[in-house]
């Protein structure tokens, strides 16, 4: 397990521009929205396996950094009779101390579920820590009880047994921690430095009132250990609310470091259909919706129908309310277990945030006055949804006796049509309790119409309840990849279709109103995909490492088996591989054995078992398969393991934060030379808090330090000589760059709007570029011979206004760079050099992402476009580095497939423009915080074998 890294801006020196370092990369037209830290990653790779799983009795496979072994089948041994099955689960533990090496079951392992199928018993045991919860760490054990006799088949799981750590009261506060939780996700959802325009014209300007209103909220859960190394201590915190800029909804699980404050990692908590770019009952009880127990048992069951969107009736289970009307309400299907509903909603009207882990005000059930729902019901998507999630229950019933998605009759819940911003929502998820559709608009039907989104999401339910594969990187992608598969078997099972269909692999076919299925389709689990074409190193910078990106490697997998299996048995292999052998924390690697655990339990051998092997091996899940990924960078520090902070260079030297192997270490600054002579040189201390946002003019390293009360900005000589602390912050800080005796930095105010600062690191003086004002914004800093350059944002009386500005600190002279301040939309990161001013400015808010590169004489004479907004050329810039010889923009691309071209790449352009520009290296994956050095040469973090590396190139690849 190692942690990956995200966005932060960089810097240029000496021969190049000082351009500020930390999340900051752009600034949009608004108001309101700081950028803190750069979104957490966590990199939950395959690990190879000792040996492959299964092929002799009582096989071992070890697992990684941990005494416990990974996978252990072919068991035959007794365990308690008496007395219940996780009670008979521990005490095997305990008794087997020297193959588990669990000290004291009984204290460390509680109960998460204990279920029993027929003589199949599963219990799966959470992870604690002197009473913390280990994040990820889950062991499961498998036994059989007959004729009263119970024993133990096979087990696997996460234990850590490294672990050693204090879990006494955290140094951080839960109020500190929600406060950098919610920054570090701002950062994140803006992807950089970004000011929201207020709704009307500005109010009067005063120095105490702000303008902004805070968009996103933070939840604490109390404590959690990260299972890194010897363990990370960490306030769990839910961060909820709207991505200021897109208007997406935002559910993040955010882990800060108790000891210092550092948001260590972050992900999604949404488990959506597509990617961000594309408590039911007595809920329903209260809104007056669903009857009294009373009232269900003098009612009979109502059979109704509607239309579905393709054209066929569809029988629906209806409840008659008091009111006579016919309501989406289906009490049938749990009638001999739960009696609990399976319910439609009609969210129309209402926004996605109101659905965000509660329940829009006044919502219902779908109703009709007679038993047959008409045309509107169909258009909504409410036919198809409670049609589909009816057979979404009973497939899991039919095959595998699973009563309902939490397996013990819980209720079901759709909320059907809901809409963003008053727009069309063209996504669904699932949000930990229930089904939410979006609303279709323009080509898109609602994202009920498809049976396999419903299959899709309604499985989401189910991994949750099983082996609750955290949802990022490799297991947020088995995640997705189960998702499809079991939304695609239920698909094909509940329409008739074939498996031999050339559809039958299709996710999400049948939402396109005027487009064929293949073309409508988001994901195929035929497509092809392995790991040594088609896997992307993508850090948390988007989908969540690459959930629903790398998700049809590993579904490609399962559907093969599908095909060349009988489908039923497959099935029953792939789920009880997951109901009894992943973990949370599983990898692709991990995913095969538990896969070809399960099959061999179900009787599966001889040609039928190498199916399932040459499954996966086909699609390049085998052992070590991360190490066979190439890239045409020069490598500088490999696996620096770090997360919300990036890399600066200048001078023919760089700076960076990097931690221990494990990635469980606060991190330490380094630097060494960017032609890879000499030793890496610590800069600052290894004092147990996170030392991150490095930056470096080649003479000088600054950095940000955060502890737990307070941010402290601190500055050393790479010459050697003691560190000093020159600004010290309770907000928030990014952005950080240095330049010869001045470091600029960016600063959170209390209301989250953004102002630069600087400081003379001789004289310690220095103050706010705008004056620290509520009503003004300031970021994207860049620094060189003593002018400063920075996106700014204003109040005039028809509006805000946006450009770039250059404050010349020996004169005090300011000038506003060319542009019209109304018509810009986006400031991106600024860089100062011997050529002067350069920028990236968007002034189409429907482009995409689209920017020009500008440049101008300090004073703002001379200005000229070197690589224009549209044309071909053009670039979705996110991030900009300069030096005298070249700019560097890192861009990415809209997200319209999901393969590599949609990564960010880095493209290199001459000062004048001239030759357009050309990419830096041709590495599929991730190419994120571009830092310049001198001449051509680009620094930057590389994620494409999976790892987070420090790489550098001295001129440009050219065309890939």
């Amino acid at each position: 397990m190692s942690r990956t890294v995200t966005t932060r801006t960089r810097t240029r020196k000496r021969g190049r521009g000082r351009t500020g370092g930390g999340p900051g990369s752009r600034i949009s037209l608004g108001y309101g929205v700081a950028a803190l830290l750069a979104t957490a990653g966590l990199l939950l790779t395959g690990v190879p396996a000792a040996q492959a799983a299964g092929s002799a009795a009582g096989d071992v496979v070890p697992g990684t950094d941990t005494e416990t072994p990974a996978l252990v089948t072919g068991l035959d041994e007794a365990a308690a009779d008496t007395g219940s099955a996780a009670d008979a689960a521990r005490g095997h533990l305990a008794a087997k101390k020297g193959r588990y090496h669990i000290a004291d079951p009984g204290r460390d392992l509680t109960t998460v579920d204990s279920r029993r199928e027929g003589a199949d018993e599963t219990v799966r045991l959470q992870q604690k820590y002197r009473g913390v919860n280990v994040l990820g760490g889950q062991y499961v054990v498998r036994m059989e009880k007959k004729d009263g006799q119970r024993t133990v088949t096979g087990t696997s799981g996460r234990y850590f047994t490294a672990l050693h750590l204090k879990t006494t009261t955290p140094a951080v506060s839960e109020k500190t921690a929600i406060a950098r939780a919610v920054a570090a996700v701002t950062a994140s959802s803006t992807g950089g430095a970004r000011l929201t325009r207020p709704d009307g014209k500005p109010e009067k300007a005063t120095a105490e009132k702000p303008q902004s209103t805070p968009t996103l909220a933070g939840e604490a859960h109390g404590l959690t250990v990260l299972p890194q190394g010897k363990g990370v201590l960490t306030r769990h915190i839910t961060v909820t609310g709207t991505d200021a800029v897109t208007g997406e909804p935002v559910a993040q699980e955010v882990y800060v470091d108790a000891h210092s404050g550092f948001p260590v990692l972050q992900y999604s908590k949404l488990k959506t259909f597509g990617t961000p770019e594309q408590q039911a009952v007595a809920q329903s009880a209260a809104q007056g919706t669903a009857p009294d127990a009373a009232a269900i048992a003098a009612a009979p069951v109502v059979k109704g129908e509607g239309t579905r969107y393709n054209g066929k009736t569809a029988e629906l289970n209806l409840y008659k309310g008091y009111d006579g009307t016919y309501q989406m309400i289906d009490y049938a299907r749990t009638a001999d277990t739960s009696g609990n509903p399976l319910t439609t909603y009609d969210a129309r009207g209402h926004d996605v945030r109101e659905a965000l882990g509660g329940w829009p005000s006044g919502i219902a059930a779908f109703s009709s006055a007679t038993p047959e729902f008409g045309q509107d019901a169909t258009d909504a998507g409410a036919v198809d949804a409670h049609w589909a999630a009816g057979q979404v229950y009973d497939f899991y019933r039919k095959h595998f006796g699973r009563d309902s998605l939490d397996g013990r009759g819980g209720s079901i819940s759709s909320l059907v049509g809901v809409t963003s911003g008053g727009q069309p929502y063209d996504n669904a998820f699932w949000d930990g309790s229930k089904m939410v559709y979006g609303k279709g608009g323009g080509n898109y039907r609602t994202f009920s119409a498809s049976t396999d989104v419903v299959g899709h999401e309604m499985t989401h339910g189910v991994v949750e309840h099983t082996a609750n594969l955290v949802y990022a990187g490799q297991s947020g992608a088995m995640n997705e990849a189960l998702a499809d598969y079991f939304g695609n078997a239920i698909d094909v099972e509940a329409n008739g279709i074939s498996m031999s269909d050339p559809n039958a692999s299709l996710l999400g076919e049948g939402l396109c109103v005027n487009t064929a299925p293949r073309d409508c389709a988001l994901r195929d689990l035929d497509d092809g995909h392995t790991t040594s074409k088609d896997f992307v190193g993508i850090s948390y910078r988007g989908d969540n490492g690459g959930v629903h990106l790398n998700s049809t490697i590993f579904s490609g997998s399962l559907w093969d088996i599908r095909q060349n299996l009988n489908p039923e048995l497959a099935d029953k292999i792939v789920y009880r591989a997951l109901s009894a052998y992943m973990t949370p924390l599983d990898g692709f690697t991990q995913g095969r054995e538990a896969v070809i655990a399960a099959a061999q339990e179900l009787g599966v051998s001889g040609p039928q078992l190498n199916i399932v092997k040459q499954a996966f091996t086909a699609h390049g899940i085998v052992p070590g398969w991360e190490q066979a990924l190439g890239v045409d960078s020069d490598t500088l520090i490999d696996k620096v393991n770090i997360t919300g902070t990036g890399v600066g260079a200048g001078g023919g030297k760089f700076a960076v934060s990097q931690s221990n192997d494990d990635g469980s270490e606060p991190y330490s600054v380094w630097a060494g030379s960017t032609d890879r002579k000499g030793a890496l040189q610590q800069i600052s201390g290894n004092n147990g808090n996170y030392n991150v946002y490095a930056d470096t003019d080649g003479k000088t390293v600054v950095w940000a330090e955060f502890g737990y009360d307070a941010i402290h900005l601190k500055s050393r000589p790479l010459a050697g000589g003691p560190e000093k602390e020159f600004y010290s912050s309770w907000t928030g800080i990014s952005s950080l760059a240095v330049d010869g005796d001045i470091a600029v930095f960016t600063e959170s105010d209390p209301y989250g709007n953004q102002h630069v600062g600087y400081r003379n690191l001789k004289t310690g003086q220095g103050t706010w570029v705008d004056g620290g004002r509520y009503y003004m914004a300031t970021a994207v800093p860049s620094v060189r011979d003593g002018v400063i350059a920075y996106g700014k944002m204003w109040p005039e009386t028809d509006g805000y206004k946006l450009g770039v500005e250059t404050l010349d600190l020996a004169t005090g002279k300011r000038a506003l760079m060319p542009g019209d301040p109304a018509k810009t939309v986006n400031i991106g990161q600024t860089a100062v050099t011997n050529k002067g001013v350069f920028w990236m400015r968007d002034t189409n808010p429907d482009d995409q992402g689209l920017v020009s590169v500008e440049r101008a004489a300090v004073d703002g004479t001379s200005p000229v476009t070197i690589s224009p907004e549209s044309g071909a050329g053009a670039l979705y810039g996110q991030l900009l580095t300069a030096s005298d010889d070249a700019v560097t923009v890192s861009a990415v691309p809209p997200m319209t497939a999901w393969d590599n071209a949609m990564m960010p790449k880095l493209y290199q352009l001459a000062p004048d423009g001239k030759g357009g520009p050309q990419r830096v290296s041709c590495n599929r994956g991730d190419q994120i915080f571009p830092a310049a050095d001198t001449g051509k040469r680009v620094l930057w973090l590389d994620g494409t074998t999976g790892w987070t590396s420090l790489v550098k190139r001295d001129r440009p690849a050219g065309k890939c």
